[in-house]
């Protein structure tokens, strides 16, 4: 009698399969993107900021400013993974897919903010979020044209590696003396700006 082995973790990956390790890097980082975006990094907490929904983007309203170009090419570079994970996880997706389900994720996300009253929501974030995610799925796009065999091994590596990476990144910031006040917890301090421990309140 004869038995089929099952097929390692590279005939998977050969064959378009989602490997392990992928599967957990793509956890991994949605949880750190939850915790960046909602939180901070800081410990989960509810209240202390107006609920505000800014429906221009980019633009100063008259309930908020414009939208810094700091705070937007940090939303864009958090959501290149996005589309990167999901350029592997669902190679058959079209980009008009990928661009729906991260506006909904978006959208998710700045919907738990004003119900939480823990940030305010802004379509700002929904628009560059979406670009963000776009263009990592549009790197997966270029690596199958230009890498050998896809380059799907290369990025699968890539995205593991970055999250653990991402997750040592976090773990020494958590561990610093640096941490970021939750809006409108202090007198003296933007929301969201960087403080020591001993200046809290």
């Amino acid at each position: 009698m004869t038995t089929t082995a099952l097929p390692s973790e590279r005939e998977a990956t050969t064959a378009g399969a989602a490997p392990f390790r992928l599967i957990t890097a793509f956890a991994v980082y949605i949880l750190l993107l939850v915790w960046i975006v909602l939180w901070k990094l800081e410990l989960p907490w509810v209240g202390g900021v107006d609920r505000v929904i800014k429906l221009v983007p980019f633009l100063a309203t008259a309930e908020q400013g414009a939208s810094k170009p700091s705070e937007v090419l940090i939303n864009l570079l958090l959501f290149v993974p996005f589309g990167l994970f999901l350029g592997l996880l669902a190679p058959r997706w079209s980009w008009r897919r990928l661009a729906g389900v991260t506006a909904v994720v978006s959208l998710a996300l700045e919907a738990t903010q004003f119900v939480l009253a823990i940030g305010s929501t802004d379509v700002t974030d929904v628009l560059v979020n979406t670009a963000g995610a776009l263009i990592g799925f549009g790197l997966v796009a270029l690596a199958r044209h230009r890498l050998p065999a896809g380059g799907r091994g290369i990025l699968i590596r890539i995205c593991v590696t970055g999250t653990i990476a991402a997750l040592l990144a976090v773990a020494l910031f958590v561990a610093s003396p640096i941490h970021f006040r939750p809006p409108g917890s202090g007198i003296g301090h933007e929301p969201g700006s960087a403080v020591s421990p001993g200046e809290r309140p």
